[in-house]
């Protein structure tokens, strides 16, 4: 005889698909306008020159050139010079 009754099925125990964030373009690589450098949640790394920041914080190449990551009073920057 079973000691533990039939079980309800649970429909709320599903993952949400992963988001795909972090650096697309690393430092010396070739970018086109409009290519993704990184996709973030807030502005862990801030556009600097050439680059423009989404309204979900991606941030995309404004400029043809190459990819540039640098710090400033302990901020991290990427610009396409």
């Amino acid at each position: 005889m079973a000691h533990t009754k039939a079980q309800k099925t649970v429909k709320g125990n599903r993952d949400s698909r992963s988001k795909r964030m972090g650096v697309k373009m690393f430092g010396s690589q070739e970018v086109n306008p409009g290519n993704i450098i990184i996709r973030q949640r807030g502005t862990k790394v801030h556009p600097g020159l050439g680059t423009i920041c989404g309204r979900d914080f991606t941030i995309s190449a404004k400029i043809k050139g190459k990819v540039e990551f640098y710090k400033k009073l302990g901020q991290s920057y990427v610009r396409v010079v």
